[in-house]
């Protein structure tokens, strides 16, 4: 007989809310590894969402159901940063999203990024990243699906606390 338990990759539960196309809200919790491929600490939504796997795993509601998600239908995913207002990024931009169900999402992009390809425009157009990243406020952050944002705009600057 196999153990299962010995073939699980440890993970994490990071509770989200998704809104999916065409089903709407859903909450739940997205499985993160305890360790990024990328860089030191954990995984990150956006590791999991900009992945190169087509579905992802979320656990829903009180039976903790799980269901396997395709990407493709994802509009937005926003959830509550782990640790405080985040560090130092090369660029921070500004940015309005005007997304194909009406609502607007006011924010910051805050990334590394080449000096040379640091403006809003060449942000957004990183090819392999479907979900763009912004940061609603210090505490929160969304991923938004590029194939459902009709426009971008620059934004204003406000205080930062």
């Amino acid at each position: 007989m196999v153990d299962t338990d010995a073939l699980k990759i440890p993970k994490r539960r990071k509770p989200v809310k998704v809104w999916v196309h065409p089903d709407g809200l859903v909450l739940g919790s997205l499985f993160v590894h305890l360790q990024s491929a990328h860089r030191p600490g954990e995984e990150e939504p956006a590791e999991v969402l900009n992945g190169p796997e087509p579905f992802f795993v979320m656990e829903c509601g009180s039976a903790r159901e799980l269901r396997f998600y395709n990407k493709h239908s994802v509009v937005r995913m926003e959830y509550t940063l782990d640790e405080g207002p985040p560090g130092d990024y090369a660029v921070y931009l500004p940015a309005r999203l005007h997304l194909m169900d009406g609502s607007n999402l006011e924010g910051v992009i805050r990334e590394m990024l080449d000096p040379q390809k640091a403006r809003l425009f060449d942000y957004i157009n990183i090819h392999e990243h479907r979900f763009v990243r912004l940061f609603l406020s210090d505490t929160e952050a969304a991923l938004v699906n590029k194939a459902y944002i009709v426009r971008v705009t620059p934004d204003e600057p406000g205080p930062r606390d």
